[in-house]
């Protein structure tokens, strides 16, 4: 087993402020017999994506954080009851591993498939980026809406 000390939250350090860091145990067994020791964001595996998703009277709407990605390495493809998030972010290689204090921040590539609660009209969704937000607006299709048909002859 190795030992480190855990970083507690922000918000953990404001109620243990004053108190000594405890040594806990980190051990990652993955299935390939590997161990991870500390957590490393150089690595060929896609992230996941944190989302928000909510629906109002007319859309559903899925908000993500997305800055320091460049709008051309941002994927957003639509059906309509899936979408699928793919980008990625790139990391500055002039500062070498071992200048890092701390290395928090997730570089690499990412990606997130929602399943929606209900079917979209893949034509009128929009997809915006404002200050690293990324915010798509799928509006629902109306399966209750009715239209008369004119009959040619």
């Amino acid at each position: 087993m190795f030992k480190s000390k855990s970083k507690p939250s922000f918000f953990g350090r404001l109620k243990s402020a004053g108190h000594e860091e405890e040594e806990v145990d980190v051990e990652v067994l993955h299935d390939d017999g590997f161990t991870t020791i500390a957590a490393n964001n150089d690595y060929d595996e896609a992230g996941e994506l944190s989302v928000d998703v909510y629906q109002n009277r007319n859309d559903i709407v899925i908000k993500a954080m997305v800055a320091g990605v460049k709008p051309d390495d941002l994927d957003v493809s639509i059906s309509r009851d899936v979408v699928k998030i793919t980008g990625k972010r790139e990391t500055e290689r002039t500062i070498e591993d071992g200048s890092y204090y701390f290395k928090e921040l997730y570089w690499g590539s990412f990606s997130r498939t929602i399943q929606l609660p209900e079917e979209v009209d893949v034509d009128d969704a929009e997809a915006i980026e404002k200050h690293g937000l990324l915010i798509i607006t799928l509006p629902k299709l109306d399966k209750h809406r009715q239209a008369k048909l004119k009959v040619r002859g």
